[in-house]
């Protein structure tokens, strides 16, 4: 074995120069010799002593000297264990198959990982994913949580060659020869620091007091101030509880600035300003209701402002007494139980009616749609906005690429009550064949993108108006160059119905557009008994005088035999649940348009003795479609919102893909139970 150790490399260098130096000096006495053969007699002497000191250095000191060379190698390596193992910083080696090989002691300290190596990293670390290995030449680095300390993770591969170590006593899963170094950096004081620095940041809110003309106006003049006064105490005294700032820049407007760490507060109590403003209580005839929008996580205040505006926008969307937080990525809302008050003034109307007028006339053609699977508002909503357009004398045409059995006579009798060939409907492809920077496009009964009848014109238009009664959500269209978005309305033929009277003096609607109009009314107050205000009888009066015919629109939304029976089978299978909600499965088959006889049949519902709110479940095309209602307690708007849905506080609707009927209801049924025991609703 000795015979056989070899030395290589910078050591064996060192250990031959030596011998190099000896053959040097004995050439050099060899070319003495032809020099002086007396010079190179004198010169032998110290070659011989040379080349005797060489061979003693190569032969005899040369196992000691490899002794040595090993010892110190041995020293150096336990040196660097001790280090390795005792660095402030816990590191290990690992296999392929995430199965620890080593680790320092610290390592053992602060993981719960397996010391024997038995189980892989991902089954006790859940933050690292075993899709993630092997890892290539590429470093992980993860930030996760253990225990009450913050850690970051960083594996990196380091290549063994096979020669150096076999793949079998590593326990790799592959003969690659891959290991990992593991490294876990403790950077809980960094979190700590970069959360209270998250917390310092100020965020920009507004308040908007929602009803301040209406409340002023029902009670006497000498007692408006004390209202005032009563009210910017109670939300002074809010925001100094929150350590914050407040200055009021408009009578009924308010900027808010606090710290970031606050708003948990808010939102844990569920914004208690909202509730507790409607204490305020002098003589008023109602209740003062506000909104609240705040901004927070962009890069600059300037922007934190912008988000508040967009924030307060939403709320006030959305009908008001209700707070709305805007971060840089996401949207939460808060309150909104209460009733939107209906605004007894009509000039917003007037000044809508005169916009849209105004941007018919700059238009060369006028393209209207709904919502996917129009109903009766929708329909009528558009009918009236294609008579304004042909008034105007612009082409216009309603997009819609199905219509229901129950819309066919009635659309059948709008087109031939027209006095032009053109034809009244048109087809989404043709709409986009239409559609350009000269065309405008009208939104009726719906603000979300993605639901209406063809998303793709809403790309090409440049002009776009929006008319809806439904409150505003995330989705929602930005860019419209008119937005007429009123929760309080009853219908988006109300608003149309309004605006109809305000844009021409000489316009007059057909018997057949009255007839569909007032039916789209009838529909969404299900026999003005929901959602029905002083303006919606008005605009029901409007349409009367225009020729609408109540007997005729009773006919025309009769039901047919089937219609009837799975509304009922609806209804005889609904089952009770929280002690005051109903829901109900209504069977889609054979049906014509399942999603509005599930929608009949959730008001039917209604009209059980304690029953607040009802939900319908249709299945239609593989989607669930989920029918909300409820009489005033109830706002199932923010129930729907949980699915992604929305619409009104007594009507909403939501959908759902992916999913059984079976498993919907629980679903539902889950959300519904939850929010009342979080005082969600």
């Amino acid at each position: 074995m000795r015979n056989r150790e070899k030395m290589k490399g910078k050591t064996l260098q060192y250990l031959g120069w030596p011998l190099y130096f000896a053959i040097a000096v004995a050439v050099m006495n060899i070319l003495m010799f032809f020099v002086s053969r007396n010079a190179g007699f004198v010169m032998l002497p110290l070659t011989i002593l040379c080349a005797a000191s060489a061979a003693f250095l190569l032969w005899y000191r040369r196992t000691r000297l490899r002794q040595e060379i090993l010892s110190l190698a041995s020293d150096n390596a336990q040196i660097q264990n001790r280090l390795l193992a005792n660095m402030p910083a816990a590191c290990g080696i690992m296999s392929n198959s995430g199965k620890l090989l080593w680790g320092n002691e610290r390592l053992w300290e602060q993981t719960p990982l397996d010391r024997g190596g038995r189980k892989p990293i991902w089954s006790v670390i859940p933050e690292v994913k075993e899709k993630d290995f092997p890892l290539g030449e590429g470093q992980y680095i993860r930030h996760i949580h253990l225990g009450e300390r913050d850690y970051r993770l960083e594996i990196e591969n380091v290549d063994i060659p096979q020669e150096v170590v076999s793949p079998d006593i590593l326990g790799l899963r592959n003969d690659a020869g891959e290991i990992y170094a593991l490294y876990l950096f403790d950077e809980t004081e960094q979190m700590l620091y970069k959360k209270e620095r998250e917390n310092e940041k100020l965020v920009v809110g507004l308040i908007y007091l929602d009803n301040y003309d209406e409340v002023l106006e029902s009670i006497e003049e000498v007692r408006r101030s004390l209202l005032m006064a009563l009210i910017d105490r109670k939300i002074n005294r809010y925001v100094t509880r929150l350590d914050g700032l407040i200055k009021k820049i408009e009578k009924d407007k308010y900027l808010v600035l606090i710290k970031k760490k606050y708003v948990a507060d808010m939102q844990e109590d569920k914004f208690g300003l909202l509730e507790d403003v409607k204490t305020v209580s002098i003589g008023n005839d109602m209740s003062v209701t506000l909104s609240i929008g705040l901004g927070m996580g962009a890069e600059s205040y300037g922007k934190n402002y912008d988000y508040a505006r967009a924030a307060i926008d939403m709320a006030l969307g959305r009908g008001g007494d209700q707070a709305v937080i805007k971060d840089k990525d996401s949207i939460r809302y808060y309150g909104g139980k209460s009733q939107q008050m209906e605004k007894n003034t009509r000039v917003k109307a007037r000044v809508k009616a005169h916009a849209l007028r105004e941007l018919i006339e700059n238009s060369d053609k006028v393209l209207i749609m709904g919502h996917s699977i129009g109903d009766v508002d929708s329909f009528g909503g558009a009918v009236g906005i294609h008579r304004i357009a042909f008034t105007l004398g612009k082409k216009s045409y309603i997009v819609a690429d199905t219509v229901t059995p129950l819309l066919k006579p009635m659309l059948g009798r709008v087109q031939s009550q027209l006095e032009t060939e053109e034809p009244l409907l048109i087809s989404g492809e043709e709409a986009m064949e239409m559609a350009d920077s000269s065309a405008l496009v009208v939104v009726v009964d719906g603000n979300r993108p993605s639901y209406t009848e063809c998303p793709g014109i809403l790309a090409k238009g440049s002009n776009i108006v929006v008319l809806d009664h439904h409150r505003q959500m995330a989705e929602r269209l930005d860019n419209a160059v008119l937005s007429y978005v009123e929760p309080y309305a009853s219908s988006t033929c109300e608003l149309v119905a309004e605006i109809l009277q305000y844009v021409d003096d000489d316009l007059r609607i057909s018997s057949a557009e009255a007839d569909i109009m007032y039916a789209g009314i009838v529909v969404d107050t299900n026999n003005f008994v929901n959602k029905t205000g002083v303006r919606t009888f008005e605009a029901a009066a409007f349409l009367r005088r225009s020729g609408a015919d109540v007997v005729r629109v009773r006919k025309l939304l009769r039901d047919n035999m089937e219609d009837y029976r799975a509304k009922a089978a609806a209804v005889s299978t609904a089952e009770l649940f929280g002690g005051s909600f109903a829901i109900a499965v209504c069977p889609s088959e054979g049906l014509d348009s399942p999603t509005v006889v599930g929608a009949q049949a959730a008001n039917e519902l209604l009209n059980i003795v304690g029953v607040k709110a009802s939900f319908v479940l249709t299945q239609y095309n593989n989607v669930i479609y989920i029918s909300a209602r409820s009489i005033d307690e109830i706002n199932v708007q923010v129930i729907m919102e949980k699915f992604g849905g929305g619409g009104h506080m007594t009507i909403a609707g939501a959908q759902l893909k992916d999913c059984s009927v079976e498993d919907a209801k629980e679903l539902v049924k889950a959300t519904v139970l939850k929010m009342v025991e979080e005082g969600d609703i």
